[in-house]
């Protein structure tokens, strides 16, 4: 979404296996998307592409406030992952394990505050930490991941946005 203004390719890789696993391998060590190549640059991971292309372009760079916005996101997301990976690997994450409850306790404390920020009008405009916090909530609700009654106003501000050209473009619901 934040190069929706910028010429690009997009290629669509099945990380886990086959061909594409052997191409991400050969680009990419993390072995994790997403990535970008631009000329003779391979940029790993969300936060030092956007900084890349922050660079790049000459965007405006975020304030210590968006900063810290993104790391909350980050964390909401690298604690998702961890438990959808293990969920995949028929690993039951509901247990009473010490692991599994830092995870769920993260994301359950930086949803609550990402909801709080969102009530606060911290995400009004459209702006690389609030296409952070879309797609982290659109992902969640596609991947049931996280039960967001009680967060109305995450639910609310994903409903808001999910009709932008960049949101609609890029559903994996429509793939």
């Amino acid at each position: 979404m934040w190069m929706a203004n910028v010429e690009h390719e997009f290629i669509n890789l099945e990380i886990f296996a086959g061909k594409d696993r052997v191409t991400l391998a050969e680009r990419n060590p993390t072995l994790k998307i997403p990535m970008i190549e631009d000329d003779a640059n391979v940029i790993f991971d969300s936060r030092v592409i956007y900084r890349y292309l922050t660079e790049k372009f000459d965007y405006p760079v975020p304030s210590w406030e968006q900063e810290n916005q993104l790391t909350l996101i980050d964390a909401a997301t690298d604690s998702l992952v961890q438990m959808l990976l293990l969920g995949r690997s028929e690993i039951d994450t509901s247990e009473d394990k010490m692991y599994f409850k830092l995870q769920r306790e993260r994301v359950e404390s930086t949803l609550s505050h990402l909801n709080d920020l969102v009530s606060q009008g911290t995400f009004e405009d459209w702006n690389y930490p609030s296409i952070c916090l879309f797609s982290l909530i659109d992902w969640i609700e596609f991947r049931t991941l996280h039960d967001l009654n009680n967060m109305a106003d995450l639910r609310a501000f994903r409903d808001n946005n999910s009709q932008r050209i960049e949101a609609t473009a890029t559903d994996p619901r429509k793939a």
